[in-house]
């Protein structure tokens, strides 16, 4: 069911172009979603450009700040984002990402993900911080 609140858009945009799908978001602060980075990803020599992977992670990340505030309805902001690029992606490669809250507060989330490739080697590392803000 979506949400009531006509400011949230579920998915968001940014999700529906990549093409990420949510496969478990049953832990509160931890979330698993799975994309595949298709040609239009691709730099000239055929390896995903590392603003998408940043994408993917941002968006992951994003969700599990979500989830981790439970019952109460935020808006959740990225503050800053590093990542680590650990192994060139070709187009065409079944992407996983894996996020999680390593700490928080009312107003903040600090925020970790894995991105994976099919045969589950790390491909890249970011990390996070998400402001909070309640929706009412």
């Amino acid at each position: 069911m979506p949400p009531a609140d006509r400011r949230v858009q579920v998915p968001p945009n940014c999700d529906l172009t990549l093409g990420m799908v949510c496969v478990d978001k049953s832990e509160p602060g931890r979330t698993v979603w799975r994309m595949v980075a298709d040609d239009r990803f691709a730099n000239p020599v055929g390896l995903v450009q590392g603003g998408f992977l940043s994408a993917f992670a941002d968006s992951a990340m994003g969700a599990a700040s979500v989830t981790w505030a439970r019952d109460r309805k935020v808006f959740s902001a990225n503050a800053e984002l590093k990542i680590s690029f650990l192994k060139a992606v070709p187009a065409g490669t079944s992407l996983t990402c894996t996020a999680w809250v390593l700490s928080g507060g009312a107003r903040a989330a600090f925020v970790e993900a894995e991105v994976t490739d099919g045969d589950g080697r790390l491909v890249a590392k970011a990390s996070s911080t998400y402001l909070l803000t309640p929706r009412e």
